[in-house]
């Protein structure tokens, strides 16, 4: 009866088709929307950095480098926090390798993404000395990061992956019996929450390009901004997950990640506001 009256009320379908097949070559969807997303931050951001005085090709330059370093640091915030899936009797470490699989850890990917970044913009200064602070590259960078993470969302939709609790809302995501959990198999529709994360971003992103200007935000300030939001946005999403995570203290790991990093980000942006140099 409850997975009835779900799918009466499903409207959003879980895609029946992750991958296109030509011929010997696989396109999965995980991996487009990564590379769309991708595309979407480096226009923006070159865009805003040229704005504040940067080179026309610098940001397009930085990306070649740290997109790879960004993406391996993703992957291995993953498998470091599931460690269970890779090594040890039921582990498979190959599939450390498959990310079009899906796990990528957004925390991963910014921190190594930002050390990368830190040491490309180093590299450009020491040929060109009047380019603009690392702070400022931060921040043109910021919203089109966001962005590019509501777009990559999308690849947990065609992976039928990540998804929360039951629901019967008219926006319930349907999902095949085959990817329901264990202990869920009478359930035909749960929250959507990769929808809710993209959403999330694109508001995130609008609210950067508003506040920027009205707050003067400067030196990085921007970039801490859309850490500190991201971060009240991923603690509720986390809070409706069922997917299996490691617990501490009755909150799941990505929770407490996200808590620390939000203190950091209000430490960092009050004393930003107060004049300190960051990001420099």
């Amino acid at each position: 009866m409850t997975d009835l009256r779900s799918q009466i009320f499903a409207y959003l379908p879980t895609p029946t088709v992750s991958a296109i097949h030509l011929g010997p070559l696989v396109i999965h969807f995980y991996a487009l929307v990564i590379l769309i997303g991708i595309f979407v931050a480096v226009s923006m951001g070159s865009k805003r950095w040229q704005r504040m005085g940067g080179g026309a090709n610098d940001i397009g330059d930085i990306a070649v480098f740290v997109v790879p370093i960004g993406i391996a640091g993703g992957r291995l915030y993953h498998v470091i926090t599931t460690p269970e899936l890779y090594f040890g009797a039921n582990g498979h470490l190959l599939d450390a390798l498959k990310i079009w699989k899906g796990g990528l850890g957004i925390w991963g990917a910014v921190a190594l993404g930002l050390v990368a970044s830190f040491y490309a913009h180093r590299r450009l200064l020491k040929r060109r000395p009047e380019l603009p602070p690392f702070g400022a590259l931060a921040d043109a960078l910021a919203p089109g990061l966001v962005l590019a993470q509501a777009i990559g969302r999308w690849g947990n939709w065609f992976n039928g992956e990540l998804f929360g609790r039951p629901t019967t809302l008219p926006w319930g995501l349907e999902i095949p019996p085959a990817l329901r959990p264990p202990g869920y198999e009478a359930f035909a529709t749960f929250h959507p929450t990769f929808l809710y994360e993209s959403l999330w971003c694109i508001g995130i992103a609008v609210v950067l390009l508003v506040t920027e200007h009205r707050w003067k935000l400067v030196n990085g300030q921007v970039f801490i901004f859309y850490v500190g939001l991201y971060t009240l946005g991923r603690g509720w999403i986390e809070a409706l997950r069922i997917d299996d995570a490691h617990h501490i203290l009755g909150l799941r790991l990505n929770d407490w990640v996200a808590l620390i990093v939000l203190i950091g980000a209000i430490v960092l942006f009050r004393r930003s506001r107060k004049g300190a140099s960051l990001l420099d």
